[in-house]
Formats: structure tokens, sequence, C-alpha cells
């Protein structure tokens, strides 16, 4: 079986099989190693970096949801320098394509980040996070129009040339396709599709909310359709690869991804359940791919039959 996957691109990125790490899922990959060879995974997306460490937001962050989790983390993490110093040296960037989400509040930062980036070896591939606020336009999300998201794609390109650049798109605006087209426009590389829906839960015996941020990002099978929606809308829109996130946890949810027209996926919330499920996935795949009668990955994406 080939399982290999060439995201292609200005720069582009070649993955051994189509299964990453989705970032936030799967920490900085270090935290899962004691589960399974980090190496035989497609790509590690690790957790998502600002230029600052932050903090996130108060507790509690989690809450489990039928077929699904809330999360609002609120993007704690070290910060760019600690990341480079002491956990990218550790992963192994030789045999897996690291993929850094970067995480800012202006285009400027994004920029700057991605500058810090381009001439670190060890990273294959940027992911822009573009479902974060900008918060010189009062808090709009960069990805809920198309004129934000081009702006934060060409400042991200236009700083890291050396690299694969990946937007990551949300669901949470009214045409996924008119966004999807302006990061190509804008130079992205590929594309990933997506991330969470904005949701919220609440505890009816004591009247609050789940989540101290009130409103947080769902994830896990509850969202599968409409990733799959938005992957098959996002693909038609561009001619640049589409990477599939939401709700997998078997090869078959794979399959479905590439049939919609992905290239590769990344899993998430499957971490949460089982720590080895990208693992699992990568062994369980062949079979599945058998059973499709491919005996290769790029061959079934964008296989649908219509008719």
């Amino acid at each position: 079986m080939d399982l290999n996957v060439t995201l292609a691109g200005k720069r582009e990125l070649v993955l051994k099989n189509p299964v990453i790490a989705a970032s936030g899922t799967f920490g900085s990959g270090l935290e899962y190693r004691q589960f399974g060879d980090l190496a035989t995974l497609g790509g590690i997306a690790v957790k998502g970096i600002s230029l600052q460490p932050r903090a996130g937001n108060k507790e509690p962050r989690i809450a489990e949801t039928p077929a699904g989790m809330l999360n609002a983390i609120g993007l704690q993490n070290d910060g760019i320098d600690a990341f480079l110093r002491r956990t990218l040296p550790a992963l192994p960037w030789r045999h897996t394509a690291i993929i850094a989400n970067i995480y800012a509040a202006s285009i400027e930062e994004f920029g700057e980040l991605a500058a810090r980036f381009n001439e670190v070896e060890e990273i294959a591939a940027l992911e822009v996070n573009v479902s974060c606020p900008n918060v010189a336009a009062g808090g709009a999300l960069f990805g809920s129009s198309p004129d934000l998201c081009a702006a934060v794609t060409c400042a991200v390109v236009r700083n890291a040339p050396s690299k694969h650049v990946i937007v990551k798109l949300s669901p949470n605006v009214t045409d996924i396709a008119a966004i999807a087209k302006s990061a190509e426009d804008a130079g992205a590389d590929s594309l990933a599709c997506i991330n969470t829906l904005a949701g919220m839960a609440i505890n009816a015996r004591t009247r609050r909310p789940m989540l101290g941020n009130i409103i947080g990002g769902l994830s896990g099978p509850a969202i599968k359709p409409v990733a799959l929606r938005c992957v098959w809308q996002a693909s038609r829109a561009v001619k640049i690869p589409v990477i599939g996130i939401g709700g997998i946890v078997s090869a078959w949810d794979i399959i479905e991804f590439l049939l919609a027209g992905a290239s590769a996926v990344e899993v998430g919330t499957a971490s949460f359940m089982r720590p080895d499920a990208c693992f699992s996935l990568v062994k369980a795949l062949p079979d599945a791919l058998a059973a499709c009668g491919s005996d290769s990955v790029a061959a079934l994406t964008g296989a649908l039959i219509l008719d």
C-alpha cells in the first residue's frame, strides 16, 4: 500500500502517510511517546505557539458533550522561545513532519512569528490559526472575512518563504469556500478544514455554564458531517490541497475525508478517547484501503461517486 502524501505547492510538503496529530490535542508530541513511535506518524501539528507565553482561560476548560467535547483552553503555551529551546530538539523532525501551529492577535505578530520560524530547519510547515480574534479589528476573527484571512496569509507567506503554509479554516462562517479561495489567492500552499465549532454547555442542576469561558470549541464525532461538508466545499473551490479535520476515530473516517477531497487528515479528539489513536489509525489504514479496492491514498482523494 502506498500511504505517501505529497501536499503540492510553492513549498512542497511530503508525508509518509496522511495521519497528522492535530494541534491542541497532542501537546508538543513528546507527551505521547509512551503510546507509540512518533516517527511513524505522517506529521505532528504541535500545540498553538505565540510570540509570548499565554496563561490561557480560567477553569474549567474542558467539558464532555454527547459524541464530542468542548474546550476553551485559551491557547495556553510557553511562547516560541521556550518551544525552540526545550521542545523542538526532542521531536523526531528528521523522520516526521513537524508543523508549527501559530497564533497571534495582529497581522504584524503573525508576520513576526513566521519570520522566526522561517530559518528553523526542524519545522516542515506552518499552520496558521485564523480562528483567533484580531485585537486591532475589535475582536473580529481573522478567519471570518476573506480580506482578513488574506491579509494574515500574505503576512505569513511573505515572512516565511521557505515554509509550506497551511491555513486552518474556521467553520463558523457563512461561506467557507470564499474564505478558502481568499487564502489560496494570498499564497497559501494548503488548507486545513476545520477548526472547532463554537458551542456551549450548561449544568442544569447548578444553573452554571460548564466552561469558565462560557463558550468553547466543539470537536469530536459530533462535528464530522460539518467537517466533511466543509472539506467538500473548500476542495471544489481551490486547486491547492486540503487537510480534513473533524471527528476522525477510524480508518473508514479517514477514507470518507479523502473521498470528500482531502489529501491528508488531522486527528484530534480521538487522542483524548484513547491516547494511541493516531498510531492505531496508521496501522489500520492499509486494510481499509484494500477493502475499498485501492492501493494508494492519493487515488482516493476526491474520488467521491456522485451518480
